[in-house]
């Protein structure tokens, strides 16, 4: 196995090169985030939720270079949130509909979060789907998603997401 490879490093960027965000408004809701760089460097994911026309979630993605993942088994994320939770997400190809998703609770403080393979779970659009769970190989897209069904604002410091 391989000690690591970070997929971004937000400090070495002036801004979040290639991150897109993507809301509820792509169904009709009116949620509205977006991806920054603060003056530190941290990516800073941020935005406020609406439950207004079936809304509630704000995500931001990058597709990254077809990363082999299979010589690692997790995701370490290293962040600074608001106290709510979030999810981390991945694609294995663009092609394919569904992500592999984990959820967690951020404290507010700088933590490092340490993601297993095998607790990334396959959902589309909020539902589990029987698939199997990831277990590493091709990764093309990474992303975030903030949506608790409540209207609330939200704001994620992003240091470094690598693969260990």
């Amino acid at each position: 196995m391989q000690d690591k490879t970070v997929l971004y490093h937000f400090p070495s960027h002036s801004e979040p090169d290639g991150w897109a965000i993507v809301d509820d408004d792509v169904m009709g809701g009116k949620s509205d985030g977006v991806i920054g760089s603060n003056d530190d460097g941290y990516g800073v994911f941020q935005g406020s939720i609406s439950l207004a026309n079936n809304g509630g979630f704000s995500s931001v993605r990058l597709a990254v270079p077809d990363v082999d993942a299979g010589n690692y088994s997790h995701v370490v994320i290293r962040l600074k949130g608001d106290g709510k939770p979030y999810q981390f997400r991945i694609k294995r190809s663009r092609q394919e509909p569904h992500s592999y998703v984990y959820a967690f609770n951020t404290t507010g403080k700088w933590e490092e979060i340490r993601i297993p393979y095998n607790q990334l779970t396959p959902a589309f659009r909020g539902r589990t789907l029987d698939l199997p769970e990831y277990k590493g190989g091709s990764i093309a897209e990474i992303g975030f998603l903030f949506g608790n069904k409540k209207e609330e604002s939200f704001k994620l410091l992003l240091e470094s997401i690598s693969l260990e």
